[in-house]
């Protein structure tokens, strides 16, 4: 299993990532149901950078943005099917709907979103921690058909 890094612990991560010439690529979600969409993003991802680190939404704040009934999965688990995953680096858990302090602790080079998204859709505190540390927003293509609520709503049928 790759490892998963605690917020606490980010300064220090980034700073040793400097030390190597590492390009740090991150991106974040809650990737509650992993599914070859996820997987695919993350391949598309890593292919940006040398180092892949993934925020991972804590189960407070998956329940806050996908509403009572979730996550289906524990915090714990999605970070450890995470982290097994080839393309990924690291996994931090992080506590906070927004992904603001997390961004700003990894300085990313590279702030990855899906292509649900447009740079202008994002939360602009988000977009601000990126580019205060110098780092790009790029947003890949959407994968259509693949998504959480998705296989969620075809288990219900």
């Amino acid at each position: 299993m790759q490892p998963t890094i605690t917020l606490e612990q980010l300064p220090f991560w980034r700073s040793e990532q400097r030390k190597k010439g590492k390009k740090v690529v991150a991106t974040n979600g809650c990737f509650d149901i992993l599914h070859v969409g996820h997987l695919r993003y993350l391949e598309e991802a890593k292919k940006l950078g040398d180092t892949l680190i993934v925020g991972l939404n804590s189960d407070a704040s998956t329940r806050q943005l996908k509403g009572p009934t979730r996550p289906i999965n524990h915090e714990n688990d999605r970070a450890e099917l995470l982290a097994a995953l080839k393309p990924v680096d690291f996994v931090c858990i992080f506590p906070d709907v927004r992904a603001t302090q997390f961004l700003d602790l990894v300085q990313p080079d590279i702030y990855v979103k899906g292509g649900d998204y447009t740079e202008a859709q994002l939360d602009q505190d988000e977009v601000n921690a990126v580019k205060k540390h110098g780092g790009q927003i790029h947003i890949l293509k959407l994968i259509p058909g693949k998504s959480t609520t998705n296989i969620i709503n075809k288990s219900k049928q």
